[in-house]
């Protein structure tokens, strides 16, 4: 049976049960959000053919601190980076290095930040340069299916709902849903209760109640859905080489609907206007 708690401001820790916030749980999520989506908006203009991701590293890292903030998967369980940088196969956790990233690559920058004790995290897609029509569409889709998992969440809805929204798109237009990763409770904790799956059956799952905050973060791959992780422990690649994409939000359930934490406030989280840019 699902446990529901008012949420402690002190919590720092997972109790198993899932956190209900209030409105100053609110407002410091939309300060955390904030500065997460105005990293990646920078990031649009910062990132194109030739430059490494190891330089993105250092370029989130010193936003991050000239702000009073932290990233959050600095050291994280070993860790060693304030980013995940995922190019082209690579699913989630690519770590980042020197080489140079190539026209025509794709590329996601996962990043978490924490601002006054609240997590904000948020994931994008960036096209390097041209990209083939595949991988064009592909950010397209996996872009939409998120959209689509958001606009699923409502109080009396639950988490299936958000699963099956997105799992529906992403198959009907050919692509595949990863099924190994998962969106996440968040807020004074990183990873928290519930687990958000990308697929699914509406209707079953864990109930949405106003006061739950939690990313939604599919992985769609246009080949077939299983990965593999690498020897370093972290990266996740398709298993069929095939390209994978994600985008990520961290929403918060209100009384009537949703409200999205880590929404570009210049529009730079859609693929079309990121390409532009």
């Amino acid at each position: 049976m699902t446990s529901f708690v008012q949420a402690s401001p002190t919590a720092t820790r997972k109790s198993g049960e899932i956190k209900l916030h209030g409105p100053e749980a609110f407002a410091g999520m939309r300060r955390a959000g904030r500065l997460a989506a105005e990293a990646l908006d920078l990031l649009v203009d910062f990132v194109k053919p030739g430059l490494s991701t190891a330089a993105i590293d250092r370029f989130v890292l010193d936003f991050a601190l000239a702000r009073e903030a932290y990233p959050a998967t600095l050291l994280y369980r070993g860790y060693r980076y304030s980013v995940c940088t995922s190019i082209n196969h690579v699913v989630c956790h690519g770590m980042p290095n020197e080489k140079p990233l190539r026209e025509g690559d794709i590329v996601n920058i996962d990043l978490t930040f924490v601002l006054d004790g609240w997590h904000g995290d948020s994931s994008r897609m960036y096209p390097i340069g041209t990209i083939g029509r595949r991988a064009e569409r592909l950010l397209e889709v996996t872009h939409e299916a998120l959209m689509r998992g958001i606009a699923a969440v409502r109080p009396g809805g639950t988490t299936g709902d958000i699963g099956q929204a997105i799992q529906d798109y992403a198959e009907a237009e050919r692509c595949s849903v990863v099924r190994d990763f998962c969106g996440h409770g968040l807020g004074r904790l990183f990873h928290d209760e519930p687990n958000i799956l990308h697929y699914g059956r509406r209707g079953e799952g864990v109930p949405l109640k106003p006061g739950m905050f939690f990313t939604i973060e599919p992985m769609i791959n246009l080949g077939r859905p299983q990965v593999k992780v690498l020897s370093d422990g972290w990266t996740a690649v398709t298993r069929d080489r095939s390209l994978s994409a994600q985008y990520e939000h961290s929403v918060g359930v209100t009384e009537t609907g949703v409200e999205v934490f880590t929404m570009s406030a210049r529009g730079l989280d859609r693929p079309g206007l990121a390409k532009a840019a």
